[in-house]
């Protein structure tokens, strides 16, 4: 294998879809793709782009045919899955079935330890709204068990824990019941916001990066004991929308992490696991991220600039395009109509043309993860 290569690594990615645009299996399959691993996609949503535009067509999968697609690949011995990425479920009647599937890969590589690894990014709500059913809730918590690395942002973590998140000792509080309750091995809390305290500031390096806005990502491995072994990364925040990051975060978590655990000597240990004198800060996990971040950012930063282009041409964009005539509130609703669409459009990720900076992750260094003290923490 070459230096910085991932391993070749067959992906069974359960998630949304969209024909036009870059979220759920979309802008995941292309992620893992581009950086060498095998994909087989089984899609929960078929829509023609995301509902971010508020106009869009399409259906939801039912389970049924999630399980008929899977016993199809069973059937055609194409089920040799090294991994699996479970994403966007638009039930719990489908998040039920991906589980079963989660399930049967588990047991088939019991008698080879890190023999499947399974990422489950349990898409629920952000910022304090649920916006998928509640019955959906106790159905992912069943399944933490089961998974080897969830990637929850703040507010699924407050789901899945019940632990109102609030400051890093309630964070810690939240990843060691993850870790010890649910058994989950590896936790990543990602769009982590706490207000600022003599314990949760960011370092004098973190104050370095070039915004003033910032989030956290806050991750954990479990020793063997369960106990967590926290890590930090701090990451500028830019001041835009945009759809379809959470998924390429967990897709680029993917091929670095399963590069990270080959490197590290642990892929062949259940779970991935690292010995218990391994730090957070230099854990598989961590260094994972710290590449996916570096990506991501190059992306985005990118992005932004595109949008902002578009932005600055804007009206006179809008004055060349024919609306309707007249005047009025129908007039006026059709142009912010039209803006909404037109603006929505110049946010997509522009992941296609940033293909080279998800393969060579740039200034890695500005993404350098760290301990985390926590003072009145309880285990």
């Amino acid at each position: 294998m070459a230096e910085d290569e991932v391993p070749e690594t067959h992906v069974l990615a359960i998630a949304s879809h969209v024909t036009s645009g870059y979220v759920g299996n979309t802008m995941a399959t292309f992620c893992m793709q581009t950086l060498g691993c095998q994909v087989s996609a089984i899609h929960t949503v078929n829509y023609s782009n995301h509902v971010g535009y508020r106009r869009f067509k399409g259906r939801k999968t039912a389970p049924e045919e999630i399980a008929d697609l899977y016993a199809g690949l069973k059937e055609a011995h194409l089920d040799g899955f090294d991994m699996m990425l479970s994403g966007y479920c638009p039930s719990a009647a489908v998040v039920e079935q991906v589980g079963k599937i989660g399930r049967e890969l588990r047991t088939r590589a019991s008698t080879k330890p890190g023999s499947f690894f399974w990422v489950l990014d349990p898409v629920m709500g952000d910022n304090g709204r649920i916006y998928v059913a509640e019955d959906t809730v106790p159905v992912y918590k069943s399944l933490l068990k089961d998974a080897d690395l969830i990637l929850p942002n703040q507010f699924e973590a407050e789901l899945l824990s019940e632990v109102k998140i609030h400051d890093l000792p309630t964070m810690k509080q939240a990843i060691t019941k993850l870790h010890k309750e649910h058994r989950t091995p590896h936790v990543l809390i990602t769009s982590i916001r706490l207000p600022p305290t003599s314990i949760n500031t960011p370092t004098a390096a973190d104050e370095d990066l070039s915004t003033s806005a910032k989030l956290s990502i806050i991750g954990s491995t479990a020793t063997s004991d369960m106990q967590p072994r926290l890590f930090r990364i701090t990451v500028p925040v830019l001041p835009i929308f945009f759809s379809g990051t959470g998924d390429m975060f967990a897709s680029l978590m993917v091929s670095r992490l399963r590069q990270a655990a080959t490197e590290a000597g642990v892929s062949h240990t259940a779970h991935w696991q690292s010995p218990d004198d391994i730090a957070g800060p230099d854990l598989p996990l961590a260094k994972a991220a710290e590449k996916v971040l570096a990506s991501m950012h190059a992306v985005l930063v990118d992005t932004e600039k595109h949008y902002n282009e578009y932005m600055g041409s804007f009206e006179r964009r809008r004055k060349s395009v024919q609306l309707n005539e007249g005047t009025g509130a129908e007039a006026s609703e059709e142009q912010e109509t039209l803006k909404h669409l037109q603006l929505t459009r110049a946010a997509e990720v522009r992941v296609v043309r940033n293909a080279r900076a998800l393969r060579e992750p740039p200034d890695t260094g500005d993404f350098k993860a760290r301990g985390v003290a926590v003072e009145g923490g309880d285990d």
